[in-house]
């Protein structure tokens, strides 16, 4: 039999090893906790930042289908007015750069040689006029004589020539007196056509020679007035058949001015010029308050035709990439998407999209270059004038 006073001082050992082994399981399971906090990922990670941007929505508009040129403008007409007969200038009948009316007197030279010319054309006129008279009355006598056998054939002969001989002296006359008075007619120079004048090159008092190579002055028509521009000859098919349909309306913009509309195309030349690959056209203008100036250069628009329905988006959203035309699209959750695009053509500040878009679509047009596939978004508002 054992005595239990015996079994007493075991007890605490026991214990006291029991709870060495708790103690170690609680450091063994604390220590893999702490490394499997430490393996385990960053839940409260940093999230990425907003990048800023602008954007605006696809559309679908009207857009016409424009041809764009440099341009310069020609006066409708131009003529260097050049003296006809030699004389001295008596009168200048206009000022520098003025307008002038179809007929004004321009320039009148000294005409007192021209009318004692005329006199003496009509005179010698008269002179042989009454000579022509003298003979067919001469011939007239003798031809009744010859018809009596008074005289002879070879008698008559001589009279009726001289008839014939006079006759045509008077005709020479008449061109001679035709001739005379236009010549006076040419000592007064008169406008061709309404227009604008330009220096006066020659003052009174000066000698000036019929044709001489310096013009007395330039004048040019300028209402209506030709704008001329020339585009590439791949254009010239689409721009007949858009004749054929009606006028093509044309639209200038001066250096510096406000975009002028009312033009027409009137011309389209007869060959493409070979050196350059391009056709030459004129548009006609009105220009009833002047605001094209002949020599002045300014960008044509010619309106083709319009393309209705078409979607368009601002220029500056089109990017372009290794694989081509792309647009960054900003999602319902302002997320920015990388969309491939297929671009049709550019109409002014915008870009018509062929696919890759819908309408309502809002893209990206400022802060690409921040962007990427998947960048979260902060919309900014527009700059002005944007």
């Amino acid at each position: 039999m054992i005595d239990r006073a015996s079994l007493e001082p075991a007890r605490p050992a026991r214990l006291s090893l029991m709870g060495g082994l708790v103690c170690l399981c609680l450091a063994a399971a604390l220590a893999g906790c702490d490394k499997s906090r430490a393996n385990a990922p960053d839940k409260a990670a940093t999230p990425k930042p907003l990048v800023p941007v602008t954007i605006a929505t696809a559309e679908r508009r009207t857009v016409p289908l424009e041809l764009d040129a440099i341009a310069n403008v020609e006066a409708l007409t131009s003529v260097a007015v050049k003296a006809r007969v030699d004389g001295h200038i008596e009168r200048v009948g206009f000022a520098d750069g003025a307008d002038v009316a179809a007929g004004q007197i321009l320039f009148e030279i000294d005409r007192r040689p021209f009318e004692a010319a005329l006199r003496q054309a009509e005179a010698t006129q008269k002179r042989d006029a009454a000579q022509l008279e003298n003979a067919r009355s001469l011939e007239q006598r003798n031809r009744a004589l010859l018809e009596k056998h008074f005289i002879t054939q070879e008698t008559y002969t001589p009279l009726k020539n001289n008839v014939e001989i006079f006759a045509a002296t008077v005709e020479m006359d008449r061109a001679a007196v035709e001739a005379a008075r236009l010549q006076l007619e040419y000592c007064t120079i008169r406008a061709p056509f309404a227009g604008r004048a330009g220096k006066v090159l020659i003052q009174a008092g000066n000698l000036v020679k019929a044709n001489d190579t310096n013009p007395l002055v330039v004048i040019d028509q300028v209402t209506p007035i030709y704008v001329a521009f020339a585009v590439p000859e791949r254009f010239l098919p689409e721009i007949r058949k858009a004749m054929s349909a009606g006028p093509l309306a044309v639209s200038v913009l001066p250096s510096g001015g406000e975009a002028l509309a009312g033009g027409r195309l009137t011309f389209v030349d007869n060959a493409v010029d070979t050196t350059t690959g391009t056709i030459r056209l004129k548009a006609t203008f009105d220009n009833a308050d002047r605001p094209l100036w002949p020599g002045q250069f300014v960008t044509a628009t010619v309106t083709l035709r319009e393309q209705h329905g078409a979607l368009v988006v601002p220029s500056s959203a089109i990017q372009n990439g290794p694989k081509g035309n792309f647009v960054f699209v900003v999602n319902a959750e302002k997320i920015a998407e990388l969309r491939p695009v297929d671009v049709d053509r550019e109409a002014g500040a915008e870009t018509i999209v062929a696919h890759g878009l819908e309408t309502g679509e809002q893209v990206v047009t400022d802060g690409q270059s921040r962007l990427k596939a998947g960048s979260p978004v902060s919309i900014q508002p527009a700059a002005p004038g944007a």
